[in-house]
């Protein structure tokens, strides 16, 4: 069987703190730090172009040293094209900080986001510095117009509801020469245009934040409203897509 051309590697499944997280003492969080297997990246997945020899990552998480390593470990001598980012919360574009002159010093790599992630990026500093300097080149992508990022593969930004202090955030449905993915790490609610992707898709790796409402006591969960996956797996009976929860 010829391999495919077009690959998708999930680099991390964990929430913006990963696991261990920041002042967590539950028993998985304890583990985790005395046992390096049980450690968790932040959410975020690698795109690759076999044929091509480069990868795209979608948000630039905290961890994206160790999943840079990761992929280049994987596929040596391929080379980072460019990033896609969903929203501004911390687990999602942090990592940008490390394409600036104090570590890899990238040249105008591109970074693919809304017009209001691209704001907040352009006119607040340190994100300001890597587009004053040239380390990264905004590219605006606009909910619902689909960005080819190579021959073989296909991204269309979809505008989903969530907390949007400081942008707004998408899911990116990605299309290949023969799959369809959609990869939703972060929702308050499912409903608009993200339910027509998830129904069409082959996969779907979507927001699993929390299994139940019982999961946080000592906090007013309405106010992180991340669908819970009990209720999800409800919404998404009968689908064909196969559901992955991250």
């Amino acid at each position: 069987m010829e391999p495919q051309q077009i690959g998708v590697i999930l680099l991390g499944t964990a929430q913006d703190g990963g696991i261990p997280q920041l002042g967590c003492q539950c028993p998985h969080c304890q583990a985790a730090r005395t046992d390096a297997s049980k450690r968790r990246f932040v959410a975020s997945i690698g795109i690759i172009d076999h044929e091509a020899k480069i990868f795209w990552i979608v948000d630039a998480s905290p961890d994206i040293g160790e999943q840079m390593t990761q992929l280049l470990s994987s596929y040596p001598g391929y080379r980072l094209a460019g990033i896609l980012l969903t929203h501004a919360h911390v687990g999602h574009y942090l990592g940008l900080a490390f394409l600036g002159r104090e570590s890899l010093n990238t040249r105008d790599l591109p970074v693919l986001c809304t017009q209001r992630m691209a704001d907040f990026l352009s006119e607040n500093h340190p994100w300001k510095q890597l587009v004053d300097l040239g380390n990264i080149a905004l590219t605006i992508i606009e909910p619902g117009v689909s960005v080819k990022l190579t021959s073989a593969v296909t991204v269309t930004p979809v505008l989903v509801p969530h907390r949007d202090e400081l942008s707004d955030t998408v899911a990116f449905s990605i299309t290949g020469p023969s799959k369809h993915l959609v990869y939703c790490p972060d929702i308050d609610r499912w409903e608009g245009e993200i339910l027509e992707a998830i129904g069409s898709a082959d996969i779907a790796l979507l927001d699993g934040t929390f299994y139940s409402a019982n999961e946080l006591p000592e906090r007013d969960i309405s106010t992180i409203p991340h669908p819970c996956i009990v209720d999800s797996i409800k919404t998404f009976a009968g689908l064909d897509a196969k559901i992955r929860f991250i």
